[in-house]
């Protein structure tokens, strides 16, 4: 290893939207040559995917046991896949029991780390490597325009939408949805709450962001916050994932661009009734689709996600994966048009480095914000919803996915999606951002 080489211990939030980031910026962190501390939870860790054996020796996986002595509730459960709303929840407080063991590792560690950078969840940690004099970071897997909207709301009990360059809302839905998605019991230190404090006592925020993608958002972040942002890029995804067999057979036998490839995420969790409403949407618009279809966490496997005779009718041009769905290839097979989707960062970064136009349906948390942005720039249209709870109708599917796809007004989206390739797929220019990421690590790490 070089000289100037760095340790790094990374400290993820058990979920997977944020795992999965966090093993990314790990991956490209040790191709530089820097060692790497993954801690998460043995059942978590083994789900994540496998790393590429030149890495393997960079990159050590630590396990950390997730108590559940006091919380019955949540059985075996180790990330928020694995729960339903509200319950998941629970997790946090299982999680704050961890704090011993993450305490006794870094003290063990020998030479000690150069850098902690964690999540928002451990508040707890900033304080133990203080004492260890070991600096900490907080990674924000979120994207800069909802870290700006929930910052002046919830960080600084203020909202100033003069000084933001869009006008963004929370609907009457997303509402309803976070209110019934809190359990009036947990977690004990509420979300909020570990925000401001880990944005109060780490030496920095890492943002998955990019000048070229949201400058205008980075620069409020910078200016509104006394604590400084530094963008690692937006980790686009380095190549499309190898895809075999049935899936592979089914695109190569598409047109370009006439595929609808549909994905919700691992925690959307609809209604039944919506669920049917998408499929017939589906169905009914007779465009080739593939769609990657996870049943919610605590959904009985008797409750039919799909409507009675729907795989026979829309055999030979359509596929439903029950299981698990190669995203990133997918979205890179040429044949794919559109990308149906809830929204997520992750999940719009990988659209839009391929150069996807975006069929918008959120759902929870940052998403409904992440929508109205992408909007904003014409790469994508959103599903019309009622607008008190959220609901849609396969006629309003159907009219976003013919406009996305085929129409001529369209086509403006289309083109639009098209140059984002040049931004969110291009791999030099998202390097360099980490590139400036560890210099910034370097110049300001203990002494």
């Amino acid at each position: 290893m070089a000289e100037d080489s760095l340790h790094i211990v990374l400290f993820p939030w058990l979920a997977f939207g944020h795992m999965i980031p966090y093993l990314h910026l790990s991956k490209i962190l040790a191709s530089l040559g820097h060692r790497i501390s993954f801690l998460s939870t043995p059942r978590n860790l083994h789900r994540l995917p496998k790393l590429p054996s030149s890495l393997s020796s960079l990159i050590r996986f630590v396990p950390l046991p997730l108590p559940h002595s006091s919380h019955s509730t949540i059985a075996d459960a180790e990330s928020t896949t694995d729960l339903p709303r509200p319950i998941a929840d629970f997790l946090f407080d299982a999680f704050d029991e961890l704090r011993q063991p993450v305490a006794d590792f870094l003290r063990d560690l020998s030479p000690k780390p150069d850098w902690i950078v964690h999540d928002f969840a451990p508040f707890w940690l900033p304080a133990i490597g203080e004492e260890l004099g070991v600096p900490c970071a907080v990674f924000n897997t979120f994207p800069s325009f909802f870290a700006a909207f929930f910052g002046f709301i919830i960080l600084k009990n203020e909202f100033s939408p003069s000084s933001f360059p869009l006008p963004l809302r929370i609907r009457s839905f997303e509402i309803k949805q976070v209110m019934e998605n809190e359990h009036p019991d947990v977690p004990k230190v509420k979300v909020q709450d570990r925000w401001k404090t880990v944005y109060g006592r780490c030496k920095f925020v890492a943002i998955r962001g990019c000048d070229e993608f949201d400058g205008e958002w980075l620069r409020i972040l910078k200016e509104s916050f006394e604590i400084p942002f530094v963008p690692v890029g937006l980790l686009t995804p380095e190549r499309p994932e190898f895809i075999a067999g049935k899936m592979f057979d089914f695109l190569s036998k598409r047109t370009s661009g006439s595929v609808v490839y549909v994905s919700l995420g691992s925690e959307v969790a609809l209604s039944v009734e919506l669920y049917h409403e998408l499929a017939l949407a589906l169905e009914l618009s007779t465009f080739t689709f593939v769609w990657a279809l996870r049943r919610p966490p605590g959904m009985a496997e008797t409750v039919d996600l799909l409507p009675d005779g729907f795989i026979d009718r829309t055999a030979g041009r359509g596929i439903v994966a029950m299981d698990w769905a190669p995203q990133v290839g997918i979205l890179g097979h040429e044949a794919v048009g559109a990308f149906l989707t809830h929204c997520g960062w992750s999940s719009l970064v990988e659209g839009l480095a391929f150069g996807r136009p975006l069929v918008m349906l959120p759902m929870i948390f940052d998403q409904g914000i992440n929508s109205q942005v992408m909007a904003e720039k014409k790469v994508g249209v959103e599903i019309e919803r009622n607008e008190e709870d959220g609901s849609f109708t396969k006629d309003a599917v159907m009219k976003a996915l013919r406009l996305v796809l085929v129409e001529e007004e369209g086509e403006e989206v289309r083109e639009n999606a098209r140059k984002m390739k040049d931004i969110c797929g291009n791999l030099e220019l998202q390097e360099m951002y980490v590139d400036k990421f560890v210099q910034y690590l370097r110049d300001h790490k203990q002494a």
